[in-house]
């Protein structure tokens, strides 16, 4: 299974934004708010072009939910055979990975671990194991824990109220005391409150 293994706060110091959904106080960019890289004072910060700011406004995407880019182009490729703007969509495709929705439910402290709690086949899904991150769940599903995984030391995030960084969304219902969520209804743009252009995103892969 393909995933970024670089720096995790590389990407917060390369956009001057905190990008990671690592807890307060952990990511990089709050204790140095500097872009990494030379520091000397010979460099000069060149303007960036339209291309420029389309290829960072996806990047930045790509960082937030931890896809590589051929799977960050077919989920474009996807989101542009739906209906609706395509923006819109992809959006929606991004926040409704498995893996996301175990973050966003406060069943992981940041988006990594819930991948890896995911992929160890701690999560069920309407009563089934499903061990992949980038599962598409939709309106109505429930996502629980394994019973077994309940015995292990990652259960106490939900029960030691680690995940309470990640605030769950209107779009998402969840029961903490029996670790219970369910997906009320797919997510809208303004359920979503990330700082992506996605318009910017749908230019840079339309020229191409």
């Amino acid at each position: 299974m393909a995933r970024y293994t670089g720096p995790k706060c590389k990407n917060c110091r390369r956009f001057g934004m905190k990008l990671c959904s690592r807890p307060s106080g952990k990511c990089a960019w709050e204790r140095r708010k500097s872009s990494p890289g030379d520091k000397s004072t010979q460099q000069r910060r060149r303007r960036i072009s339209e291309y420029g700011t389309q290829l960072r406004e996806k990047q930045k995407a790509r960082a937030i939910y931890g896809v590589l880019e051929r799977q960050f182009l077919n989920y474009y490729k996807k989101a542009s055979r739906l209906e609706g703007v395509t923006g819109d969509r992809l959006l929606q495709l991004l926040e409704t990975r498995l893996d996301n929705v175990v973050y966003r439910l406060g069943f992981a402290d940041s988006r990594p671990q819930s991948r890896q709690i995911v992929s160890h086949g701690h999560i069920r899904v309407n009563g089934k194991n499903v061990n992949i991150p980038s599962y598409q769940v939709k309106a109505g599903d429930r996502i629980s824990w394994r019973d077994r995984s309940r015995e292990t030391g990652l259960f106490e995030i939900v029960s030691a109220g680690m995940g309470a960084n990640s605030i769950v969304p209107s779009w998402l219902n969840v029961d903490s005391e029996k670790a219970i969520g369910e997906v009320v209804t797919l997510p809208k743009p303004n359920d979503v409150e990330l700082s992506i252009d996605t318009r910017q995103i749908v230019e840079y892969y339309s020229r191409r």
